[in-house]
Parts: structure tokens; sequence; C-alpha cells
């Protein structure tokens, strides 16, 4: 059994469907992938955005649930995500988001590279990091972004616990990780890949507040596995550490297992196959909504309980083939 190699996907919460797909697929260039629902929740949509193909590693997705207050940050949750991006595209994208009206906040330089913060529509905590880290990806080739300043997949993901010690002694002794070294109050740890989606940063906060769940906050972060076989090996392993593990369940397009980790937040640990292209081709990927075996047959009443989304070109102008309303 390999250690973890990095991120698979990051799965967040937003209010408002429309908006989400607006500014990861216009704005920030991630391609949608695959449109599909809850599947604790048939009545709400499960958006999966990428690159190209939806590798893992690229992959961030959302709840859009519309009834949703705002969450707030706070301890036992994942605080922030990051992107990698190239270096010398942080002013590429500072420039696009003033275009764009977005706001960003303070340059900060952590672990010797630039970051630049923003936030999506809901406040979640965005950040670009300008970095030389290899990533082994399909760039979206339709995509409003050019090439050369592309996102590059996740570079990290920051976790804000009352302790860190507890949190870091599963990453390293359960999963794999490595020690990277500390940064002012931030200690950080890498998977085994030497490719994409590798740091996770662990921040202490103690007496601090805990977060409140709601759109804008991160609902869980997900793990890479190879294959069904490994992924029963971790979940021994996480049975046999006291870990709360649930059994296998079938997420389509990949296989998942749940744990919280001491300090609260919510892992999962997924398997990279089959993949995004299981039920459609990489040129129409997202374009469709897609349901598994066991709810197709609720299609006529799944379809009209769900706010039809229009996807849009790299001008920002609605693309033929549009979600429409019960296709």
């Amino acid at each position: 059994m390999q250690a973890i190699q990095g991120l698979h996907h990051i799965t967040a919460v937003a209010s408002d469907a429309q908006a989400n797909v607006d500014f990861y697929e216009r704005v920030l260039g991630q391609r949608l992938v695959k449109t599909t629902v809850n599947f604790d929740d048939p009545g709400t949509y499960h958006l999966y955005y990428g690159d190209e193909v939806g590798t893992p590693g690229t992959i961030m997705t959302f709840f859009p649930w519309s009834h949703m207050h705002r969450g707030r940050r706070g301890n036992g949750e994942t605080a922030e995500v990051m992107y990698a991006v190239p270096l010398g595209s942080l002013e590429f994208w500072a420039g696009r988001f003033a275009q764009l009206g977005i706001e960003v906040g303070d340059a900060e330089v952590r672990y010797g590279e630039e970051v630049l913060l923003f936030e999506d529509p809901d406040g979640m905590q965005l950040g670009l990091v300008a970095t030389t880290d290899p990533a082994t990806l399909d760039l979206w080739a339709g995509g409003p972004v050019p090439a050369e300043h592309a996102l590059r997949g996740f570079h990290s993901v920051t976790l804000w616990l009352d302790r860190v010690e507890p949190t870091a002694a599963v990453l390293t002794e359960q999963m794999g990780y490595s020690l990277v070294g500390t940064d002012g109050g931030r200690t950080r740890f890498t998977g085994a890949s030497a490719d994409r989606a590798l740091y996770v940063d662990l921040v202490a906060r103690p007496g601090e507040r805990r977060g409140a769940f709601g759109a804008g906050s991160i609902h869980h972060i997900a793990f890479r596995t190879v294959d069904d076989a490994e992924q029963l090996e971790y979940r021994e392993r996480f049975a046999a550490a006291g870990l709360d593990v649930t059994p296998v369940r079938d997420r389509q397009y990949f296989h998942s297992i749940y744990f919280r980790e001491p300090g609260g937040v919510l892992f999962e640990v997924a398997t990279d196959a089959p993949g995004f292209l299981y039920d459609e081709p990489v040129e129409t990927l997202g374009d469709e909504l897609k349901l598994p075996p066991w709810l197709e047959g609720r299609r006529p009443q799944i379809e009209p309980r769900l706010t039809p989304i229009e996807r849009r070109g790299a001008g920002g102008m609605p693309t033929p083939g549009v979600i429409a309303e019960n296709q």
C-alpha cells in the first residue's frame, strides 16, 4: 500500500447554482466536467469542476443549496483552498480580478511562494500560489483563461484547528504524509507524489470559535488512492487506529470512504477510477444532467426540482447545448 499521493477533490457549499457556474467556469476557467445531483439529496445539484477531463487533484465540487445561510469560518474545518498557477501569473490574475470587480487581499509569501487571496461569491477563502511545482493535467482548451496562466490544479488546503498534533499524527502515521516544515503559525505536510495537489497546511488557533457550516463552507476534502483494493487497505488501517470510518460508498465516478479526523474536519479517501469519462465523452462533459442507475427511474421527479443552469463560453456568452429545463 503506497502513501496517499495528495488531494483528489474538495467539496463545498454554494447558495446559487448559476452564480457558482459563472464564477468557477467563466472567471477561474475551471471546466464544469459533471452535472449530477447530491446522491443523498437528489433535489440538489452536485457540480464538479476541473481541468479538461476532471483529473484528480483539480476537482472542486459544490452542493448549491439555495436556502442555505452563509457559513462562518472557524476551527474544525478547512478554511482555505489554494490553486497553483505558473510563476509570473499573479499579475495577470490581479488584473483579471480587477477588471471583473473581484476584491483581492494583501499579497503574502508562504514558504517562499507568492500568494494572492480572494473569495468566491459565497465568501469561501481561495488563493493562487505562484509555483514551479510540476502539475500533470489536461488544460481546458476551450476555457476563458490563456493556457500560460491557467490553474494547475490545487496547491494546498489550510485546516484551522484547536491543536495541530492529533491531526498531524493522522496525516503522517495513517496516510503517509511527510512534514515539510513551519512558516510562522503554519505547519505544512506533503503527499507522496511529485505532482499536483500535494500540500495540507495546519494552523493552530487555541480557544478560537468553531466554524458555523453554511454557504461558503467546505464540506470535506478528499485524498487520492489508486484503486478499490488499496482503499480497503486504508479503511482497515483507519479502523484499527480507532477512526470511525464509513463503509465504501459508490459515488459513480469514484468510490469513497469518510471519517472525521481528531480536529473535526471531514476527510474522504477516494479512488482515481473510474473517472468522469465513465458516462459521457470528453467533448460534452458536464453538458447533460447525469443520474446514477439507482436514481434514473426518478428522473421525471428530480429534474423539475432543479433550476436550469446556463453554460457560458470563453467570451461570456451562452454556448450551444446549454443545460435546459427538463432536459
